[in-house]
């Protein structure tokens, strides 16, 4: 009887288990559907992107966010102080570094033992992990899913990350400044009369694109481009798009610009790869070298940046206004600011945005962000990070601290290694004597710079130590181009 009895409570026991592991679910949907009925008023009171019911009786102060644009964005509105745990993946701002990481992958008891009053998820996390966002929502905790699919949704995704932090009024200032910005954008581009085809690649994995209502493709849109792909099917809750190889090529000769999406998993090719891919040389973008590669981070992910990004798609449309180095000609002396912004825009190079597994890292020259006489506010402060990172121009380090010293004006001997580091110019066999080359410290440089007649001498001197005009500085790109086409 002693062991019938304990067999009988064991089976009992694993009935009990697997019903509430049957059950776990439909009790889960049923407390939720439970607490939209809940008719108490609350301060904040809305329904997540997950189609969860929010009631919160004040701001929340002690946030971890799991998703990078909710972080940045909560900077963006003067609520960086309510913070209190990251993602893996934050790499912006730069006061993300300090913050502690969580990982939604992991165990929920690092989460749960710092004691959040609200953590911030996207849909995509929920999916993904629904267990450790279930275990969550059962300790008491508020867990808010937010991500807007469409463009058009972007506000009323900031106007609730101002809700629960508290920022509602600097939020709604922020989005003021972002819209004025984007009319600015419209008004600007009205103006050109060319439209051109341009098709993104948000991944190369199924030649997949972006839906016609997302921001890459509204991006394209103010910026004065025509985008390819409006007719492409949406991927379910996502700004994600199937498109396939046969349309792209179908649309081969209306493509005039490609534009790839790069810095995260699963992103677009890079510009070689696209190049080579079968039958893709028809493609018109690629028959004219006007294949690009932009980060998401700018481009797709739902922040403030977006503006960096319709910037950035407006010099890759129309870079004979955006890059045209004529608009910067003057009588002053060239100076490391002016030599940023001339070689990125003479190169065409898109911002370089770097991603958190760059700061994994440890570089000997320059790191992003790291110039101590650079603030991220500088209105110069991509084309200058760009220009650095992209290895045309050198850094300056002391004592371990680095600076840029953008006010500084450059001498010719700066500018010819510029020159030489933007170029492709090859060695001469009949070489030019310059006078002063004991002054000179790169002067195999600066002898091939003055063997392809790309800067001239004076009396035989090169005058390494003199400074450069605007003027100048841009008549000798300008002869360097012409020099290349050749």
């Amino acid at each position: 009887m002693k062991n019938m009895s304990l067999k009988t409570l064991f089976t009992i026991g694993l009935i009990a288990i697997l019903t509430l592991f049957v059950l776990r679910s439909p009790i889960e949907n049923l407390i939720k559907n439970t607490e939209k009925l809940d008719t108490h008023k609350y301060a904040i009171d809305f329904i997540d992107d997950s189609g969860h019911r929010i009631k919160m009786d004040k701001p929340a102060t002690k946030i971890i966010s799991l998703y990078s644009a909710h972080t940045e964005n909560l900077f963006a509105i003067d609520a960086g102080k309510n913070i209190l745990g990251i993602g893996r993946a934050d790499a912006y701002p730069m006061e993300v570094f300090n913050l502690t990481r969580y990982d939604y992958r992991a165990d929920p008891e690092k989460i749960l033992a710092a004691n959040p009053d609200l953590v911030l998820i996207r849909p995509f996390i929920e999916r993904k992990t629904p267990d450790f966002v279930n275990s969550l929502r059962r300790s008491g905790i508020n867990v808010v899913s937010l991500y807007p699919t469409k463009f058009s949704d972007f506000d009323d995704y900031i106007l609730k990350l101002g809700m629960i932090s508290g920022k509602e009024k600097y939020a709604q200032k922020k989005l003021n400044e972002f819209h004025e910005k984007i009319e600015e954008f419209k008004k600007f581009n009205s103006r050109f009369k060319d439209h051109p085809g341009v098709y993104f690649e948000s991944s190369e994995t199924g030649y997949t694109t972006v839906t016609s209502d997302s921001m890459p493709a509204s991006a394209i849109k103010i910026a004065g481009g025509n985008f390819i792909a409006n007719d492409a099917e949406p991927i379910e809750g996502s700004s994600i798009a199937s498109y396939g190889i046969e349309k792209i090529l179908q649309k081969a000769n209306d493509i005039d610009i490609f534009i790839s999406q790069r810095g995260v998993m699963g992103a677009g090719g890079n510009i070689h790869s696209i190049t080579i891919r079968p039958g893709f040389k028809g493609i018109k973008a690629v028959k004219d070298n006007k294949v690009f590669e932009i980060s998401q981070k700018i481009i797709s992910s739902p922040t403030f940046r977006f503006l960096k990004g319709i910037h950035e798609v407006s010099r890759i449309i129309h870079p004979d206004y955006f890059d045209n180095l004529s608009n910067m000609i003057s009588q002053n002396n060239t100076t490391n600011r002016d030599l940023a912004k001339l070689v990125v825009k003479y190169k065409h190079k898109v911002y370089f945005v770097p991603t958190s597994s760059y700061f994994r890292k440890e570089y000997n020259g320059h790191t992003y962000g790291k110039f101590d006489d650079l603030e991220f506010s500088d209105p110069d402060f991509d084309f200058i990070e760009t220009a650095v990172s992209s290895g045309y121009m050198d850094t300056n380090k002391i004592d371990g601290i680095e600076y840029f010293y953008p006010e500084k004006e450059i001498t010719k001997e700066e500018f010819a290694k510029s020159l030489y580091l933007i170029s492709d110019l090859r060695k001469q066999t009949i070489h030019k004597e310059i006078k002063d080359s004991n002054d000179c410290k790169n002067l195999k440089i600066i002898q091939i710079i003055v063997d392809n007649n790309i800067m001239k001498l004076e009396n035989g001197k090169f005058n390494p130590k003199d400074n450069i005009s605007m003027k100048d500085a841009i008549q000798t790109l300008n002869k360097l181009k012409n020099t290349a086409k050749q």
